[in-house]
């Protein structure tokens, strides 16, 4: 029989390809102990480190942004992104960490943690070298993931948005959405004590924000001449490739942070090998997903796209965050590379169902971080397929379903649309009074 053999059957296959498996994960010998205080220093500076280049992703989406929305919009987008990062800061301290990582008070048990506490950080001189890092770098590098989760959001729904309904689904997002469904896995719940694997967020971050942003574009609509009556779309290029390409580099460098921070432990010389293999991973998925993108468009439109490598690289990083340790390097290759490959393909999807986002937020974050979820089993033997998927439909279904109502009271409220006069002049004047480029307007 010569029949084609089912995509997870050819990845598995290539994943224990013989050629791979000098680094595939091995047994190795205990290594020596260290006290307690060398192991808490270590591991509070991989925290803060880790947590400072994730910080450094929004610059990256901002660039990105900013490159990708046309020049009329530019300033009301890097807007968006320095007040979501500052709002998601306060609303994750005050509501969301204890909500995502609960203590003795429970209010359900496995659901949803403690509302209206904010989190405690170590007082001043003082640390505690049993807890393993400090409390404040814990803070610190979980609140990053909070805020990234904003940041898909913010690329989706650019160009017709309305400012304050954005800011308060903001602070909704980061206060309760995200810590009560990352809770459910990195906060000892349900889906944790199912076996549900999400190293360091495929699904919980990246899905999860692409869920909101789905939810958001369906009741915001397309930009007013996206679809014409005719079927067809009308081109909206972004104003600066230079700037979205530097955003991706952005990103591709938090990314490092973003995964190889995730191990949660550098105080041992096994932990600090297993991050170096994590960076390893993530930087050959990346590529992966890039030479993917450039195979797939030059195939597909006999030109090469860059906006669609730039979000092939990026759809390649999301597809190895659920699990950037375990695979080899070269099925981390294959994984970004399919990542890479659905993102190019979902794109124009998207525009037959004419859901309108501007930066392809959907098929990196929301598409790719399902594949990257759903991918897991190949190299983790002790997950299996039936819960990674209950995993996402939890979390999707969740984040989904409740952004949708929020979207829609704000529209039912306040709008969340501004008007076609403004969309045509661009929100960097209706919204915000200045322009971005204010030297390239042709005098009246």
């Amino acid at each position: 029989m010569n029949k084609t053999l089912p995509l997870i059957a050819i990845l598995a296959t290539l994943a224990a390809f013989p050629a791979a498996a000098q680094d595939a994960a091995a047994p190795v010998e205990a290594a020596a102990a260290v006290s307690a205080d060398v192991a808490y220093i270590f591991n509070t500076l991989l925290f803060l480190m880790g947590g400072f280049l994730v910080m450094w992703m929004a610059a990256g989406f901002a660039m990105l942004e900013a490159g990708l929305v046309r020049s009329k919009n530019v300033t009301t987008q890097l807007f968006k992104n320095i007040s979501l990062f500052a709002i998601a800061g306060i609303m994750y301290w005050l509501i969301g960490y204890n909500l995502m990582y609960p203590g003795d008070g429970w209010t359900v048990p496995g659901v949803i943690g403690q509302l209206f506490s904010p989190k405690a950080i170590d007082a001043v001189g003082t640390g505690d070298a049993s807890a393993g890092y400090s409390a404040g770098s814990d803070f610190f590098f979980q609140l990053m993931f909070c805020a990234t989760t904003a940041s898909i959001v913010s690329g989706t729904l650019a160009e017709r948005v309305k400012l304050w309904p954005f800011l308060i689904f903001t602070v909704v997002l980061t206060a309760l959405i995200y810590p009560i469904e990352a809770s459910w896995q990195w906060g000892g719940g349900f889906l944790s004590e199912m076996g549900f694997s999400d190293f360091a967020g495929s699904t919980l971050v990246h899905a999860a924000g692409g869920f909101a942003a789905l939810a958001g574009a369906i009741v915001l609509g397309a930009r007013t001449g996206k679809y014409r009556p005719d079927g067809r779309q009308q081109p909206m290029p972004g104003s600066n490739l230079a700037l979205a390409t530097l955003g991706t580099f952005i990103l591709w460098l938090g990314w490092f942070g973003f995964n190889g921070a995730s191990q949660l432990a550098i105080g041992s010389v096994n932990d600090a090998a297993d991050v170096s293999r994590i960076f390893v991973n993530t930087n050959m998925a990346a590529s992966g997903g890039a030479v993917a993108a450039i195979i797939v468009t030059q195939l597909l439109y006999g030109k090469i796209d860059l906006t669609m490598v730039l979000n092939g690289a990026l759809a390649g990083l999301v597809s190895i965050t659920a699990e950037p340790l375990m695979p080899s390097v070269f099925a981390a290759i294959l994984i970004g590379g399919v990542g890479g490959a659905i993102a190019v393909f979902v794109v124009p999807l998207l525009d037959k169902f004419k859901i309108d986002d501007v930066v392809g937020a959907i098929p990196v974050h929301l598409v790719a971080g399902i594949w990257g979820t759903m991918v897991v089993p190949l190299t983790n033997d002790g997950t299996n397929f039936v819960t990674q998927a209950i995993g996402v439909l939890c979390v999707g279904g969740f984040t989904f379903g409740v952004s949708l109502v929020v979207w829609l009271i704000l529209k039912a409220t306040m709008g969340i649309r501004v008007s076609k006069e403004a969309e045509i002049s661009g929100l960097d004047i209706s919204e915000m009074g200045m322009e971005a480029y204010p030297d390239f307007v042709q005098a009246k």
